[in-house]
C-alpha cells in the first residue's frame, strides 16, 4: 500500500513537472521562431553600387545569418526620409536601423567625424584594427548611447579619391574661391586654405557640378564616381588621397530596439555587420580598379595629383582642424587621443611592412 501511494503521488508529481517542462519549452520556441521586422533608411539612392548594395547585403546577412527570424526593409534615401535623416530617424525609432557615414552629423555629435575619415589619418587595416582590437568601438558605443544608437562598422570604401576639377590645379592660389563638396574634418581643413565647401547628398553631386553650384567635388572613388557620370561634368580627377584614407561606413541601430533583441540575435546582428565591413572592402578594391581603367581608357579622364604647396597646406589645416576640435569637444578629445595614439603604435610595422613592400613592388615591377 505504502509502495502504491509512493508511486500515485510520484506520478502526480511528475505529470505536473512535465506539464510545466512542455509549457516552458513551447512558449521559448514560440518567441525563437517568431519574425522580427525592422526598417532600414540609408544615405544612398535605392540600389547604388557597393554602398546601396552595401545595405542590401547587410540585411540579407542579418535574415540570412538569424534562419530567417528577422527580416530587414532597406529604403534608399528619400524614400522613408531625407539622405541626411538617417541619424534622428534610427535614434526616434522612426526606422530601427540605418546605413550612412558618421562625419555627415558633425552639426549634432562633433566626435562622430572620427569614425569615418581623418585627413592624414589611418589606412583601412590600421582603422579596422583600431575598432576591433582597440578602444574604437567601446569610444563609438559611449558616445552613441547618449543619442539612442548602437553603432557599427559595415562597411568601408578603403581610399578614396581627392575629387573632381572643372580645372586643373597647378598651385595653391588655383583653390582660392573654389567651391568643393567634402564632408567632415577634411572640409574645414580644405575651408581653412580658402576653398568654400559643402556637404551635398550624392545624388545632388552631378546637377550642382553642371550647374556651377560647385566647381569640384569629392565622392567616394572611381567605382563610386563611374556610376554617377561625374567624368561628364568634370575633366581633371585629383588622386591624392589625403583626405579619406579609410572611410568607414556606419550602421546604427535604435539603442531601445538593440535592447529588446535576444542575446542570440545581437551576435547575428554583430557578427552580419563585420562581415559586410570585409565584404564591401574587398569588393571596393576589385571595382575601383576596373572602373579606374574604364575613366581613363574610354572617357580619357586626366589623373591628376595636388602640387606640393597645395599638400603642404591641407597639412597644416588639417592639424589645425584637428587641435581645434579636441580643444572645443571633450569627447572628441578622447576619441582623438585613442584615435592618434593607435595610429603612432601600428605606423611603424605598416611603414616596415605594407608600405615597404609597394614600393618596392613598383619600383621593380616598373623596371622590369
Amino acid at each position: 500500500m505504502e509502495r502504491r501511494n509512493f508511486l500515485k503521488t510520484s506520478l502526480k508529481t511528475l505529470g505536473a513537472g512535465t506539464a510545466g517542462a512542455v509549457a516552458a519549452p513551447f512558449i521559448s520556441t514560440a518567441s525563437a521562431q517568431e519574425t522580427i521586422t525592422w526598417n532600414m533608411v540609408t544615405s544612398w539612392p535605392k540600389n547604388f553600387p557597393a554602398l546601396g548594395t552595401g545595405a542590401n547585403d547587410l540585411a540579407a546577412r542579418i535574415e540570412r545569418m538569424s534562419g530567417g527570424r528577422m527580416k530587414v526593409k532597406v529604403h534608399g534615401a528619400g524614400e522613408m526620409v531625407p539622405a541626411m535623416g538617417v541619424f534622428d530617424a534610427v535614434s526616434a525609432g522612426t526606422a530601427e536601423m540605418g546605413h550612412s557615414a558618421s562625419y555627415y552629423w558633425r552639426g549634432k555629435v562633433a566626435a562622430a567625424q572620427f569614425f569615418t575619415a581623418v585627413p592624414f589619418g589611418m589606412t583601412t587595416t590600421e582603422t579596422n584594427a583600431w575598432l576591433y582590437y582597440g578602444d574604437g568601438q567601446t569610444l563609438w558605443d559611449e558616445i552613441y548611447a547618449e543619442h539612442n544608437l548602437k553603432p557599427f562598422a559595415v562597411g568601408n570604401t578603403g581610399t578614396q579619391m581627392a575629387g573632381w576639377f572643372k580645372k586643373e590645379i597647378k598651385s595653391l592660389e588655383d583653390m582660392q574661391g573654389l567651391k568643393l563638396r567634402l564632408p567632415g574634418l577634411a572640409g574645414e581643413a580644405m575651408s581653412g586654405i580658402g576653398v568654400t565647401t559643402m556637404t551635398t547628398p550624392g545624388s545632388e553631386i552631378f546637377t550642382s557640378l553642371q550647374t556651377g553650384v560647385l566647381d569640384a567635388a569629392d565622392w567616394v572613388g572611381p567605382y563610386n564616381d563611374l556610376a554617377f557620370g561625374l567624368h561628364q561634368v568634370a575633366d581633371y580627377y585629383y588622386t591624392s588621397a589625403w583626405n579619406e584614407p579609410s572611410a568607414i561606413l556606419e550602421g546604427t541601430v535604435n539603442l531601445d530596439a538593440w535592447k529588446a533583441l535576444p542575446d542570440d540575435l545581437k551576435a547575428v546582428v554583430t557578427e552580419a555587420a563585420r562581415a559586410s565591413n570585409l565584404a564591401m572592402i574587398s569588393e571596393f578594391q576589385l571595382r575601383n580598379a576596373e572602373a579606374l581603367k574604364t575613366l581613363v581608357d574610354e572617357h580619357g579622364v586626366k589623373l591628376r595629383e595636388f602640387p606640393e604647396d597645395v599638400m603642404s597646406a591641407l597639412l597644416e589645416s588639417s592639424r589645425d582642424v584637428l587641435q581645434k576640435q579636441v580643444e572645443s569637444d571633450e569627447a572628441s578629445r578622447k576619441v582623438y587621443e585613442s584615435y592618434r595614439a593607435f595610429q603612432q603604435k601600428v605606423r611603424p610595422f605598416t611603414d616596415v611592412g605594407e608600405f615597404a613592400y609597394l614600393k618596392a613592388r613598383d619600383r621593380l615591377l616598373s623596371e622590369s
